[in-house]
Protein backbone atom coordinates (compact mmCIF):
# COMPACT_ATOMS: atom_id res chain seq x y z
CA UNK A 1 0.00 0.00 0.00
CA UNK A 2 1.20 3.49 -0.93
CA UNK A 3 2.57 5.49 2.11
CA UNK A 4 0.35 9.08 2.26
CA UNK A 5 2.23 11.88 4.26
CA UNK A 6 0.80 14.38 6.10
CA UNK A 7 1.76 17.70 6.65
CA UNK A 8 3.33 18.96 9.75
CA UNK A 9 0.61 21.56 10.28
CA UNK A 10 -2.19 18.54 10.29
CA UNK A 11 -0.86 17.47 13.27
CA UNK A 12 -1.06 21.07 14.93
CA UNK A 13 -4.42 21.89 16.63
CA UNK A 14 -4.18 25.45 16.37
CA UNK A 15 -6.31 26.94 13.41
CA UNK A 16 -5.71 30.76 13.96
CA UNK A 17 -4.18 32.76 16.96
CA UNK A 18 -6.16 36.22 16.60
CA UNK A 19 -6.61 39.55 19.44
CA UNK A 20 -4.92 37.33 22.27
CA UNK A 21 -7.63 34.53 21.20
CA UNK A 22 -6.23 30.84 20.15
CA UNK A 23 -8.80 29.30 17.55
CA UNK A 24 -8.38 25.43 18.14
CA UNK A 25 -9.33 22.98 14.76
CA UNK A 26 -12.48 21.90 16.67
CA UNK A 27 -13.60 25.76 17.04
CA UNK A 28 -12.98 26.20 20.37
CA UNK A 29 -11.24 29.04 22.16
CA UNK A 30 -8.02 29.40 24.69
CA UNK A 31 -6.98 32.32 26.26
CA UNK A 32 -3.44 32.04 28.03
CA UNK A 33 -2.47 33.54 31.46
CA UNK A 34 1.16 33.26 32.62
CA UNK A 35 1.71 33.65 36.08
CA UNK A 36 3.66 34.35 38.64
CA UNK A 37 5.85 32.47 41.38
CA UNK A 38 4.61 32.21 44.88
CA UNK A 39 7.43 30.85 47.63
CA UNK A 40 5.36 28.55 49.40
CA UNK A 41 7.93 27.53 52.06
CA UNK A 42 9.26 30.99 53.02
CA UNK A 43 5.78 32.19 54.44
CA UNK A 44 4.80 31.47 58.44
CA UNK A 45 2.49 29.23 58.77
CA UNK A 46 -0.84 31.75 59.09
CA UNK A 47 0.38 33.07 55.80
CA UNK A 48 0.36 29.54 54.17
CA UNK A 49 -3.09 28.51 55.56
CA UNK A 50 -4.27 31.81 54.33
CA UNK A 51 -2.89 31.35 50.82
CA UNK A 52 -4.20 27.74 50.32
CA UNK A 53 -8.01 28.96 52.00
CA UNK A 54 -7.77 31.45 48.94
CA UNK A 55 -6.49 28.97 46.45
CA UNK A 56 -9.01 26.59 47.54
CA UNK A 57 -11.74 29.60 47.80
CA UNK A 58 -11.38 30.10 44.41
CA UNK A 59 -10.81 26.51 42.89
CA UNK A 60 -14.79 26.16 44.17
CA UNK A 61 -15.79 29.39 42.57
CA UNK A 62 -15.17 28.52 38.99
CA UNK A 63 -18.12 26.72 37.10
CA UNK A 64 -15.57 26.23 34.10
CA UNK A 65 -12.38 24.03 33.83
CA UNK A 66 -9.05 25.85 33.74
CA UNK A 67 -5.73 23.66 32.59
CA UNK A 68 -2.42 24.56 34.62
CA UNK A 69 0.36 24.22 32.80
CA UNK A 70 4.52 23.93 33.71
CA UNK A 71 6.90 24.94 30.76
CA UNK A 72 10.42 23.44 31.92
CA UNK A 73 13.31 24.65 29.69
CA UNK A 74 16.94 24.70 29.77
CA UNK A 75 18.38 28.16 31.21
CA UNK A 76 19.20 30.66 28.41
CA UNK A 77 21.94 32.53 29.35
CA UNK A 78 23.29 33.98 26.32
CA UNK A 79 21.51 37.37 27.41
CA UNK A 80 23.10 37.83 30.21
CA UNK A 81 26.58 36.69 28.89
CA UNK A 82 26.01 39.35 26.91
CA UNK A 83 25.89 41.97 29.08
CA UNK A 84 29.15 40.49 30.87
CA UNK A 85 31.19 40.99 27.82
CA UNK A 86 30.18 44.17 27.05
CA UNK A 87 31.07 44.87 30.62
CA UNK A 88 34.20 43.78 30.27
CA UNK A 89 35.21 45.29 27.29
CA UNK A 90 33.89 49.00 28.86
CA UNK A 91 35.89 48.40 32.27
CA UNK A 92 39.10 50.56 32.73
CA UNK A 93 40.52 48.04 34.80
CA UNK A 94 42.79 45.04 33.44
CA UNK A 95 42.44 42.88 36.83
CA UNK A 96 38.77 43.21 36.53
CA UNK A 97 38.55 42.60 33.20
CA UNK A 98 40.60 39.21 33.39
CA UNK A 99 38.48 38.56 36.39
CA UNK A 100 35.21 39.15 34.42
CA UNK A 101 36.34 36.79 31.54
CA UNK A 102 37.40 33.96 33.63
CA UNK A 103 33.98 34.50 35.38
CA UNK A 104 32.23 34.42 31.89
CA UNK A 105 34.07 31.44 31.11
CA UNK A 106 33.44 29.41 34.27
CA UNK A 107 29.09 30.61 34.07
CA UNK A 108 29.59 28.62 30.18
CA UNK A 109 31.17 25.95 31.43
CA UNK A 110 28.88 25.39 34.35
CA UNK A 111 26.09 25.67 31.99
CA UNK A 112 27.24 23.22 29.76
CA UNK A 113 27.82 20.54 32.80
CA UNK A 114 24.72 21.03 34.51
CA UNK A 115 21.14 20.69 33.45
CA UNK A 116 20.10 24.16 35.00
CA UNK A 117 15.91 24.37 34.44
CA UNK A 118 13.77 27.41 34.59
CA UNK A 119 9.86 26.91 34.66
CA UNK A 120 7.37 29.35 33.56
CA UNK A 121 3.14 28.81 34.83
CA UNK A 122 0.49 29.47 32.84
CA UNK A 123 -3.44 28.93 33.25
CA UNK A 124 -5.14 28.08 30.37
CA UNK A 125 -8.46 29.27 30.01
CA UNK A 126 -11.70 27.45 27.47
CA UNK A 127 -14.33 28.59 25.82
CA UNK A 128 -16.77 26.59 23.69
CA UNK A 129 -19.78 27.49 22.68
CA UNK A 130 -22.68 27.04 19.53
CA UNK A 131 -21.38 30.44 18.28
CA UNK A 132 -18.19 29.26 17.19
CA UNK A 133 -16.52 30.24 14.40
CA UNK A 134 -17.43 28.47 11.15
CA UNK A 135 -20.77 26.13 13.62
CA UNK A 136 -24.23 27.34 13.25
CA UNK A 137 -25.33 30.03 15.57
CA UNK A 138 -28.80 29.94 17.94
CA UNK A 139 -29.22 33.48 16.92
CA UNK A 140 -31.64 33.45 14.31
CA UNK A 141 -30.38 36.77 12.82
CA UNK A 142 -26.65 35.91 12.80
CA UNK A 143 -28.12 31.88 11.13
CA UNK A 144 -30.01 34.49 8.72
CA UNK A 145 -27.41 36.28 7.93
CA UNK A 146 -24.90 33.77 7.30
CA UNK A 147 -27.02 31.38 5.69
CA UNK A 148 -28.28 34.06 2.63
CA UNK A 149 -25.47 36.50 2.85
CA UNK A 150 -24.38 36.71 -1.05
CA UNK A 151 -20.89 38.54 -0.76
CA UNK A 152 -18.07 37.47 1.70
CA UNK A 153 -18.16 40.73 2.63
CA UNK A 154 -21.71 40.16 4.42
CA UNK A 155 -20.31 36.59 5.74
CA UNK A 156 -17.00 38.07 6.90
CA UNK A 157 -18.79 40.76 8.86
CA UNK A 158 -21.39 37.55 10.67
CA UNK A 159 -17.97 35.75 11.56
CA UNK A 160 -16.71 38.92 13.18
CA UNK A 161 -19.66 39.18 14.66
CA UNK A 162 -19.61 35.66 16.00
CA UNK A 163 -15.78 35.99 17.40
CA UNK A 164 -16.64 39.35 19.11
CA UNK A 165 -19.29 37.53 21.08
CA UNK A 166 -17.11 34.47 21.78
CA UNK A 167 -13.61 36.63 22.83
CA UNK A 168 -16.20 38.74 24.87
CA UNK A 169 -17.11 35.59 26.71
CA UNK A 170 -13.76 33.81 27.17
CA UNK A 171 -12.56 37.62 28.57
CA UNK A 172 -15.00 37.43 31.22
CA UNK A 173 -13.43 34.15 32.20
CA UNK A 174 -9.92 35.39 32.36
CA UNK A 175 -10.72 38.37 34.25
CA UNK A 176 -12.16 35.94 36.90
CA UNK A 177 -9.19 33.69 36.80
CA UNK A 178 -6.93 36.61 36.95
CA UNK A 179 -8.69 37.97 40.03
CA UNK A 180 -8.93 34.39 41.95
CA UNK A 181 -4.96 33.94 41.35
CA UNK A 182 -4.87 37.56 42.69
CA UNK A 183 -6.75 37.05 45.91
CA UNK A 184 -3.91 34.31 46.81
CA UNK A 185 -1.09 36.45 46.05
CA UNK A 186 -0.08 35.40 42.28
CA UNK A 187 -0.23 37.85 39.44
CA UNK A 188 -1.41 36.91 35.87
CA UNK A 189 -0.65 38.74 32.74
CA UNK A 190 -2.54 37.47 29.98
CA UNK A 191 -0.39 36.74 26.75
CA UNK A 192 -1.73 38.83 23.38
CA UNK A 193 -1.10 37.52 19.91
CA UNK A 194 2.95 37.54 19.37
CA UNK A 195 3.81 35.92 22.76
CA UNK A 196 1.43 33.10 21.60
CA UNK A 197 2.41 32.62 18.80
CA UNK A 198 5.94 32.70 20.44
CA UNK A 199 4.92 30.47 22.92
CA UNK A 200 3.53 27.89 20.64
CA UNK A 201 6.35 28.32 18.60
CA UNK A 202 8.71 27.08 21.43
CA UNK A 203 5.92 24.23 21.97
CA UNK A 204 5.79 22.87 19.01
CA UNK A 205 9.79 23.34 17.81
CA UNK A 206 12.28 22.40 21.18
CA UNK A 207 14.86 20.67 19.02
CA UNK A 208 15.54 23.84 17.19
CA UNK A 209 15.54 26.16 20.63
CA UNK A 210 18.12 23.63 21.95
CA UNK A 211 20.40 23.65 18.87
CA UNK A 212 20.28 27.42 19.30
CA UNK A 213 20.65 27.77 23.43
CA UNK A 214 24.25 25.20 22.63
CA UNK A 215 25.53 27.10 20.03
CA UNK A 216 25.50 30.07 22.47
CA UNK A 217 26.95 28.92 25.10
CA UNK A 218 29.51 27.00 23.10
CA UNK A 219 30.23 30.69 21.57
Amino acid sequence: MPVTSQATQSFVPVKEIREGVVILKDESFRMILMCSTLNFALKSEDEQSAIVMQYQNFLNSLDFSVQFFIQSRKLNINPYLTTLEEARIQQPNELLKIQTREYIGFIRNFVSATNIVEKTFYVVVPYAASIALGAKSSNPITSILSLFSKNKGEAGQAEAMRFAEARLQIQQRADVVSQGLAGAGIRSKQLATEELIELYYKLFNPGELEKESLKSIRK
